[in-house]
């Protein structure tokens, strides 16, 4: 009986571990947090932006198809306001390029950096070989998609949104 016991105890601990969120990069992961300096220093993370749909995006100022993407992405953030955001990592390593182009690309949202380039600790956790890098991640920092631009974003987006 008590070899029955600890059987299915073995049992259900392991089906209810399987299950669990595990922290990841990919689709259905737990996205790892974040915790860098906004352009005053004050140090934002990731995970204070929970309970919100949110699109982290990893860009920089001489970065020619991130600047190019970023029009599209105020559009979005103009479109559905109090429903979705944006977490923006600049892979900067000049605070003046970086300060530069928030202000012309006039980026409402979010946005952060340690100005260290490639050897920032968000390239080595997030293993980022090129950017632009985006996830969309759920209320609950759950990764909904990778990598989406244009329509297809904008589609997700407004699907996530409904209101139902």
């Amino acid at each position: 009986m008590k070899n029955l016991f600890f059987t299915l105890t073995f049992l259900i601990c392991s089906f209810t571990s399987s299950n669990a969120q595990t922290e990841g990069l990919d689709v259905g992961d737990i996205i790892p947090d974040i915790d860098l300096p906004d352009a005053k220093g004050n140090v934002i993370s990731l995970s204070s932006l929970r309970g919100s749909l949110v699109l982290v995006d990893l860009w920089a100022s001489w970065c020619g198809p991130c600047v190019k993407e970023q029009p599209e992405l105020l559009k979005l953030y103009q479109k559905y306001p109090n429903k979705f955001m944006i977490y923006g990592v600049s892979l900067d390593s000049k605070k003046p390029a970086w300060l530069g182009a928030m202000a012309k690309l006039k980026q409402p949202w979010t946005q952060v950096s340690d100005l260290k380039l490639w050897d920032s600790p968000v390239v080595i956790n997030y293993k980022i070989q090129s950017i632009p890098f985006n996830a969309l991640i759920d209320k609950n920092g759950i990764i909904l998609a990778k990598n989406i631009h244009g329509n297809k974003l904008e589609e997700l987006i407004k699907a996530l949104t409904a209101d139902k």
